[in-house]
């Protein structure tokens, strides 16, 4: 792969990628933490996803190491891997192909087509968690606040939606030593940028995606 798509990106943009080898010798760094499922990782300049592509390998190693006999829990652990995975990108086509290549993993490991409602959840996640944007300002790509899909696990198949803005958890993180997102569950020092969503299944989260996926 290509360190650089142009070098007018380059002097525009900065943008160069980071080779693979370095991604894994910077992933081993917290080894742990990539391969337990309901780790949360930020990458601010998510690029087409290098990072993050191997981040989510990881984690559905794991989850085929732990529940791989259970096509229930499989399923279910694979998608809620895959939620606790963000990016912010500035580029339009970048942030395009870094949602793509997640979900060509997730779908080649469960074995997925468009038409399922698994697939078209993780569509969906992907669409929220993933965000064009400029994380410098931590505003979108249309000069909104850039604001975050907490999923939490609820057990039998269902999920609880939560949101925050990324300037509210930065300016809180000041106050803690935890990394980023590590004390979403705290009510004290983080708080959601609305009521908590029902609980929803995998199909309810589905519902949201666009009636045609490309």
């Amino acid at each position: 792969m290509s360190l650089v798509k142009s070098k007018q990106r380059v002097a525009d943009h900065g943008e160069v990628f980071t080779p693979a080898w370095m991604v894994e010798a910077m992933l081993d760094l917290v080894k742990g933490e990539t391969e337990r499922i309901d780790s949360r990782f930020l990458e601010t300049a998510c690029g087409d996803g290098n990072f993050l592509v191997q981040i989510l390998r990881r984690k559905l190693a794991a989850v085929e190491l732990k529940y791989g006999k259970s096509d229930f829990e499989r399923r279910y652990y694979a998608l809620l891997a895959l939620m606790c995975i963000y990016g912010i990108e500035l580029l339009a086509d970048n942030i395009d192909d870094c949602r793509a290549n997640l979900l060509e993993i997730f779908a080649e490991y469960l074995q997925l087509t468009p038409a399922d409602d698994l697939y078209r959840a993780a569509f969906y996640v992907l669409s929220q968690n993933l965000v064009h944007g400029d994380a410098r300002t931590m505003r979108t790509h249309d000069d909104r606040p850039i604001t975050f899909a907490e999923w939490g696990p609820l057990g039998k198949g269902r999920f609880q939606r939560r949101d925050f803005r990324l300037d509210d958890l930065t300016q809180s993180a000041a106050y803690s030593a935890d990394p980023l997102f590590a004390r979403c569950g705290k009510h004290e020092i983080f708080t959601p940028t609305k009521p908590d969503y029902p609980p929803m299944t995998v199909s309810e989260i589905a519902a949201h995606a666009p009636e045609t996926i490309v």
